[in-house]
């Protein structure tokens, strides 16, 4: 079974790389940008049947190591 993650900083957090990328763009030609906010992504491809199960085992993973809970927020999805 397959997932993907996808990690952003909250929307509270300072976020220097997506405004260097915005500020960029912008100078580009880009006038119409609003805002960029940086982030990661993460396909994990899960060896489990069930998929509550696998959804729960991957929260875990998140949890325990993909994630900084304190500035970051996730979002789990099937693939």
């Amino acid at each position: 079974m397959k997932f993907s993650i996808t990690v952003c900083l909250k929307k509270d957090v300072l976020d220097p790389q997506g405004k260097v990328v915005e500020q960029t763009l912008i100078n580009l030609g880009m006038n119409t940008l609003k805002e960029i906010r940086q982030g990661k992504y993460f396909e994990i491809n899960i060896n489990e049947n069930d998929e509550k199960k696998a959804k729960d085992k991957i929260d875990i993973m998140c949890k325990k190591l993909l994630v900084n809970l304190i500035i970051e927020d996730y979002k789990i999805s099937k693939i």
